[in-house]
């Protein structure tokens, strides 16, 4: 089994800071993209930040400058950490991890979803 678990969400005002974790454990297999997402009401999932085995990163247009999202390889964990928050950044946020197994001896990609954490900004 694999769990994403994720932490950090809550209520902040707006030019606040908060820093979501997001730590993987179970038969992941190895892990390659590591990559955080937000979904507002009413609104499509949307990718706020990624990052790769090698540490390139990539972020949204609407969050650049002002979110840093980073990881610990040897705690298989994703951080999001996220400064001067607007409240057009409410929303769930979800962590995705991308890996590949052996599986009958071939590698199979695989994707898993974090259970996601609300973060509120109020102004």
């Amino acid at each position: 089994q694999v769990q994403l678990v994720e932490s950090g969400g809550g209520l902040v005002q707006a030019g606040g800071s908060l820093r979501l974790s997001c730590a993987a454990s179970g038969s992941i297999g190895r892990i390659n993209d590591m990559g955080w997402y937000r979904q507002a009401p009413g609104k499509q999932r949307e990718l706020v930040a990624g990052i790769t085995s090698g540490g390139s990163t990539n972020y949204a247009d609407s969050v650049k400058g002002r979110f840093t999202i980073s990881r610990d390889n040897a705690k298989n964990t994703v951080y999001l950490q996220m400064n001067s928050l607007k409240p057009e950044d409410t929303a769930v946020y979800y962590c995705n991890v991308k890996s590949t197994i052996l599986l009958w001896g071939r590698v199979s990609p695989k994707d898993y979803w974090g259970q996601g954490t609300q973060v509120s900004v109020s102004s």
